[in-house]
């Protein structure tokens, strides 16, 4: 197996076809059938391949700043991690997660963050549920149009520490849409 960095802006065709079809059959219920995003393109991905480089698993990366009770952090928020059907309880969701981890060393990141339904993959690699009320720019992910400003406690927010500032419950400020 390997895991490529890839920029949306540089994707090709058929791989942002192959990553369309992975999204497809993870997020069948609500995931948009044309595209390769369900709110906002990610920065970045990481996407894993077999020995016969065909696509097993892929994760958007998106990074920013967020305001955490008052506080400025850099957070690296992961999207729509998904692995092929066929391939799944095989390590790859965990090799990416390493693959992110890895990346984040030497680097000016404070948190990995992300929303997970089933949180098994994310809790066995170090990650943990959070409580915190957040703030978020609300965006039909359909219309793609700004609805307004969410502000409630959300269920599935996990966090990893990858720098040097510990994680505070209190309030989070998205500055800008949830993943």
């Amino acid at each position: 197996m390997k895991i490529d960095m890839v920029f949306d802006y540089e994707m090709g065709t058929d791989l942002a076809s192959t990553i369309q079809e992975l999204l497809n059959e993870s997020f069948q219920k609500d995931f948009p059938k044309n595209r390769i995003y369900f709110k906002q393109l990610p920065h970045f991905r990481f996407v894993a391949f077999n020995e016969k480089n065909q696509l097993i698993g892929q994760v958007g990366i998106d990074y920013r700043v967020m305001n955490l009770n008052g506080e400025p952090i850099r957070v690296l928020g992961l999207i729509d991690l998904c692995v092929t059907q066929n391939t799944r309880s095989k390590g790859i969701g965990s090799k990416l997660l390493l693959e992110i981890e890895q990346f984040c060393c030497n680097r000016n990141i404070d948190f990995l963050l992300l929303f997970a339904d089933n949180k098994t993959l994310y809790l066995k690699n170090g990650y943990r549920s959070v409580t915190n009320k957040c703030k978020w720019l609300k965006i039909n992910h359909e219309s793609q149009i700004t609805r307004g400003i969410g502000y409630e406690k959300i269920e599935g927010l996990m966090i990893k520490e990858v720098g040097k500032y510990g994680w505070r419950e209190g309030d989070l400020d998205f500055l800008g849409y949830l993943y």
